[in-house]
């Protein structure tokens, strides 16, 4: 059996694993660490925990998700109650500031803009529409408030860095232009790459990362 077979067939198991995921609706192919997921699911959160579930199965370098959204009878929702819900469950969540962020729909698909102080701000408004009857995506265009000095924010992330659970973290560089995080070096596991994107976003100062890390 190939490598590309082995490997589909651990991503079909840990699919047949994840219980929020129908496995029998979803199909999976891989290619050199690359696996592929087709088919069809009932809602946008039942999409991302398929993916979520292929990207933890060893071995899986990138995922392509080519899942089809096909909303069950009666699971509609019109554009105006999609908002109004959105703005609701949005206004509920503490971690969010009070009206920093403002909703749009545009056929069952939801995006998001406004400016936020916090990446994990950012991750929380997508979680709150994600599960959500009746969307079927979901575009997060805010922002994070600059602040900060750019010595500051690598001083900070490579003390972090240093502290973590990373194998290598002497292995990796990190680069700062205004409040943009570079990157690159490499490390042994998707994992590792993820941890140290982590921990560049949770820097105070931080607007965007570009993660250049090789896994090798």
């Amino acid at each position: 059996m190939s490598q590309d077979d082995k490997l589909r067939q651990a991503v079909v198991a840990e699919l047949g694993w994840e219980p929020s995921v129908v496995a029998a609706h979803i199909g999976v192919t891989a290619n050199a660490g690359v696996v592929t997921l087709t088919g069809r699911v009932d809602t946008l959160a039942q999409k991302i925990a398929a993916e979520t579930a292929a990207r933890r199965v060893k071995g899986v370098m990138a995922v392509a998700e080519e899942i089809e959204i096909r909303l069950p009878s009666g699971a509609a929702r019109s554009d105006e109650e999609l908002a109004m819900a959105a703005v609701e469950r949005i206004a509920w969540d503490v971690s969010l500031p009070v009206g920093a962020v403002q909703v749009q729909v545009d056929d069952g698909w939801i995006t998001l803009t406004g400016q936020l102080n916090w990446h994990y701000q950012r991750q929380a408004v997508e979680r709150d529409v994600h599960g959500m009857v009746g969307v079927i995506g979901v575009s997060n265009e805010t922002t994070i408030k600059p602040t900060g000095e750019a010595g500051d924010i690598k001083t900070g992330i490579m003390h972090a860095l240093n502290r973590s659970w990373l194998d290598d973290p002497d292995g990796l560089t990190v680069s700062i232009d205004g409040g943009k995080v570079r990157l690159t070096g490499s490390v042994k596991s998707p994992r590792d790459r993820d941890l140290a994107a982590g921990i560049a976003w949770a820097a105070l100062g931080t607007t965007a990362v570009e993660n250049d890390i090789r896994i090798v």
